[in-house]
């Protein structure tokens, strides 16, 4: 079995060829030497000391397929949340057994985001706590958007010529 002193005294070829029966395949064609060597004494230790975790892999399979989701915070009483919504910064202070907004309890921040708002928002969404929320209260796109955009010249009094309602919040 090759050591990680045998490494550093491997050529290209020599290197090339342990990375095809170590791992398959060919070389990334931009992959310097150190790099090459990197990735196989990593490899080669794995294999010697097991490689990594049952419960690792999972998760590191479940992020790069995009289902791992982070987990929220957790709030501690005392805490404070600010968010500036329309000018007005709104302060809401975490308790034992909920939040207070101006001065009165509220068991949820999706019921405060609701409030400030006039529209059904994730409250931990709204106050910064999970994925993001840039300025002025938008989350960031992903992906397409489900409301259809028409060009103006399709439209004909606000709505599209054929007179649906796509491109419009019912």
């Amino acid at each position: 079995m090759t050591t990680l002193a045998d490494l550093e005294a491997m050529d290209r070829a020599a290197l090339a060829h342990l990375w095809s029966d170590l791992i398959g395949g060919g070389v990334p064609a931009s992959m310097s030497q150190p790099m090459q060597r990197r990735f196989l004494a990593f490899e080669l230790q794995a294999r010697i000391e097991g490689g990594l975790p049952a419960t690792l892999c999972s998760r590191l399979d479940r992020i790069a397929t995009g289902e791992e989701r982070k987990a929220s915070p957790i709030l501690q009483p005392g805490a404070r949340l600010l968010r500036e919504w329309n000018g007005i910064t709104h302060v809401v202070d975490v308790l034992p057994e909920g939040f207070l907004w101006n001065g009165s309890p509220h068991r949820s921040l999706s019921a405060i985001a609701r409030a400030i708002t006039g529209a059904r928002w994730s409250g931990p969404r709204f106050f910064g706590l999970v994925g993001g929320v840039e300025a002025g209260g938008r989350t960031p796109a992903k992906g397409k958007s489900r409301a259809k955009k028409v060009p103006k010249e399709q439209k004909v009094g606000g709505r599209p010529a054929d007179g649906s309602r796509r491109g419009h919040a019912a």
